[in-house]
């Protein structure tokens, strides 16, 4: 398909629009750097050299949305109560992780609003010593009846899911009617209660939302928020998304160039991989996330906590440790911890529209995303 069937300019050189769109991720990647220097302590070293300090936590494989791009729309197979790890065994785990040099901790899903009780939840994690930031990932269904007792608790921070600015759409993509009026309500809790900085995930699909990231980037001359827009990733119950739809991060920061000059930032204060740029003039930033087209795998500073307890050093492939058993037997974690960072994996394999590198997940939900 050519730039003039998308109903965008054709680009005159496009490996010239590669190179210079590959330069600016660089400097992007720069900032991150010089900010990641300046943090104190040292965190944990995976086999790699790589320093980890942040552990994405899925409280609950269930979700109260069926994002196309996320899990069958039929849902998958839940996990039962007792395969669940406890809000205490959460907590225990947490405790080791930090004694080793965690410091930042992301509740997500499934959809972590869900859970029942979750500031109970961020109470507990903000009394471990080490831990210094607390955040959220959430499609903000809930947020209007949990967003100040959340950040009360300790939430640090939120990212918000929003994959369109327009009912039709956002319902669609969701497979939930009534989706984009509930998520809206849920942006104006996160506002509300003071929640900063803003974060507003964005999967790029074509032929769904892909032409909406300008007016996406819009937003962000008047709010302070951070919009990034994702690529999207194959699993096994999206691969024909992945396949047909996906959009490179070069064409997305080609249309934003079309608006104006795209300045590189460092960012909101956060542990993502987005590589953020500002219009001119914006109270907020604009973001890209390329885990295809240009990998982060070599700045990687994060592991995995599944539900079920499995503590996994990658998002995708099929290498986790069962934290659960022996934390239930009552057995020392550390070895287990140490082991699983020696054989983080040095990158991910994907290939776009393909199962192979996705460790036989069906559905992004599986391990918290």
């Amino acid at each position: 398909m050519t730039g003039d069937d998308r109903g965008d300019a054709a680009l005159p050189d496009e490996a010239a629009a590669h190179r210079g769109d590959a330069a600016l991720l660089d400097e992007a990647a720069a900032h991150r750097r010089e900010l990641a220097a300046r943090r104190a302590g040292d965190g944990m070293r995976d086999g790699f050299g790589r320093r980890v300090e942040y552990l994405r936590i899925s409280v609950t494989d269930k979700c109260n949305l069926r994002c196309v791009y996320c899990m069958p729309a039929e849902g998958l197979p839940w996990l039962g109560r007792s395969e669940i790890l406890t809000y205490e065994e959460i907590g225990d785990i947490v405790s080791a992780m930090a004694a080793l040099g965690l410091r930042r901790v992301r509740l997500t899903g499934g959809e972590p609003l869900v859970r029942k009780d979750l500031p109970r939840l961020v109470e507990l994690l903000r009394a471990i010593d080490g831990i210094d930031d607390i955040s959220l990932s959430t499609n903000a269904v809930l947020l209007p009846a949990l967003a100040v007792p959340l950040r009360d608790a300790g939430v640090n921070r939120v990212n918000i899911s929003l994959d369109s600015l327009r009912p039709d759409r956002v319902d669609a993509l969701a497979r939930r009617p009534g989706s984009h009026a509930a998520i809206f309500e849920g942006l104006r809790a996160a506002e509300d209660a003071g929640f900063t900085p803003i974060k507003v995930n964005v999967v790029i699909m074509r032929g769904r939302n892909d032409d909406e990231i300008e007016d996406f980037a819009r937003i962000t001359m008047d709010r302070p928020w951070h919009v990034r827009f994702i690529e999207v990733m194959p699993v096994g119950d999206n691969l024909g998304i992945s396949a047909d739809e996906y959009v490179p991060s070069f064409e997305m920061l080609e249309r934003l160039r079309r608006m104006g000059e795209l300045r590189p930032v460092t960012g909101p204060a956060g542990n993502g991989p987005a590589s953020y740029f500002q219009l001119d003039g914006a109270a907020g930033t604009v973001g890209v996330i390329t885990p295809m087209s240009h990998n982060y795998c070599d700045r990687c500073n994060r592991m995995r906590l599944t539900a079920n307890g499995r503590l996994r050093p990658c998002l995708f492939g099929d290498i986790e440790t069962d934290l659960r058993t022996p934390l239930r037997a009552g057995e020392p974690l550390e070895p287990l911890i140490r082991r699983t960072l020696e054989i983080k994996p040095e990158r991910h394999h994907l290939v776009q529209g393909s199962a192979i590198g996705s460790g036989g997940l069906r559905a992004l939900s599986q391990v918290g995303g």
